[in-house]
């Protein structure tokens, strides 16, 4: 399991932008899968990593997943800063804003 030692500060979203981000992540495939092997630090990595390519990305919490949907959504997404937009069945969909994407790639919230 990770310890969040350090606590990134998540942005604040109002419901109607959390609305809109859900719109958008409808039509994703999820890039991050959370296994057997639980929450690791390479998990914590590669969600950063994706996070920092697409600000808006889906995961998927396995069945074989020793810690439990709702932990999962926590610990990442205070782990790598990001926003948790909503949880799914056993898909999260976590929102970080880069600023250092080009201007037409980042996505503009109402």
């Amino acid at each position: 399991m990770v310890k969040s030692e350090e606590k990134i500060e998540a942005p604040k979203l109002n419901s109607k932008q959390k609305k809109f981000l859900k719109g958008l992540g409808h039509s994703l495939t999820p890039v991050v899968s959370v296994g057997k092997e639980g929450l690791g630090d390479k998990i914590l990595k590669a969600t950063t990593l994706e996070l920092s390519r697409h600000e808006l990305i889906k995961i998927k919490v396995g069945k074989s997943s020793p810690a439990s949907r709702q932990e999962t959504a926590e610990i990442l997404s205070t782990g790598t800063g990001s926003s948790l937009i909503q949880i799914i069945g056993k898909t999260i969909l976590l929102y970080k804003k880069n600023q250092q994407m080009d201007k037409e790639k980042r996505i503009r919230l109402p």
